[in-house]
């Protein structure tokens, strides 16, 4: 019997990587499409020993076809950290537009269910608390995050569209903070910084006065709730993270504390448009899915510490003076 094939958008990206890896032990054969603007090759090398494993550079902005039958469209394509959205914003905009179209098309011609990458940035600075899938967000369109908020939310309307025009069995994931094994350790977002800056024994660059929020999962988490919902009949939107939710301040004392590093921290100025909170209201995903994290935040954290610590080769050193 044929296996079940899967194309994965952005799949030598941090999230993608591991999807792929999950799909190959469940069976499929993969496409990954990266146009290696965030992801890397080397996040995918060990995959085809997994299982059929394909790997194409390809900008799903400039056109997407498939050769073959395909079974599920999984667009993960997407610079997701401010410092890949700021340095590329309009590429940003395009993946989630036409990048969005162009798959849903591929989805459309091959009769596979389609899986969007959303974000939990789609509700912006939060006015609800803890965001239920019903909340429509408090988001700056202008403002400089708004291009990444902004891609995800129109990316959610043409999902929307081509299963209620065109018919395309559809579904979208809202992704809360994720991390784990291959997360790039300048991408600038909160946990590969602060374990980088721990491990180095520098200080810890926290935004702000360290009260904002967030929830944070492991990705083993995350890609369970994706597939599970992929595997399901339901269209989303769906929120998958962990209800666990934690200041910035206490994320990197605690960070601070698994490495064993003296590193002291540093208050630097906050980002405009910085959410205030973020938490998850995981209600659909436990009744429709049965899912909910199995991995606690400590625990999550060594597992990242543990592999950031053999990229980088590094032992915690003595604090530097601040």
């Amino acid at each position: 019997m044929a296996r079940p094939r899967a194309v994965v958008t952005g799949g030598a990206g941090f999230l993608g990587s591991h999807l792929s890896e999950r799909l190959l032990h469940e069976g499929y054969s993969v496409l990954c499409l990266d146009d290696f603007s965030t992801g890397s090759p080397a996040n995918v090398a060990h995959l085809a020993e997994a299982g059929p494993f394909r790997l194409v550079r390809a900008n799903v902005t400039d056109f997407v076809h498939v050769v073959g039958d395909v079974d599920v469209v999984l667009h993960f394509a997407s610079p997701a950290s401010p410092v890949d959205y700021l340095r590329m914003p309009i590429e940003t905009l395009k993946v989630g537009s036409i990048g969005t179209l162009h798959t849903l098309g591929l989805a459309k011609e091959k009769g596979a269910r389609f899986l969007l990458a959303s974000t939990s940035e789609a509700y912006g600075d939060p006015q609800v608390h803890p965001q239920p899938e019903t909340y429509w967000g408090h988001v700056n369109p202008v403002g400089p995050r708004g291009v990444y908020d902004e891609a995800k939310r129109f990316a959610e309307a043409m999902t929307m569209a081509y299963r209620r025009a065109q018919g395309v069995d559809t579904a979208i994931v809202r992704i809360f903070n994720t991390h784990g094994p291959r997360m790039r350790p300048d991408d600038g977002r909160a946990v590969p910084t602060f374990i980088r800056q721990a491990l180095s024994g520098g200080p810890i660059t926290v935004a702000g006065d360290g009260s904002q929020t967030r929830s944070i999962q492991y990705v083993d988490d995350l890609v369970d709730g994706c597939l599970r919902l992929l595997h399901s009949r339901e269209a989303g939107p769906v929120n998958i993270g962990n209800p666990c939710e934690v200041s910035m301040a206490e994320l990197a004392l605690l960070v601070r504390e698994l490495v064993g590093s003296a590193s002291l921290l540093e208050y630097v100025p906050r980002p405009e448009d910085d959410p205030t909170v973020r938490r998850p209201d995981i209600s659909l995903a436990r009744s429709v899915l049965g899912w909910e994290p199995r991995v606690d935040l400590a625990d999550g954290l060594r597992r990242t510490i543990d592999w950031f610590r053999g990229e980088l080769g590094a032992d915690p050193a003595p604090a530097r003076a601040v």
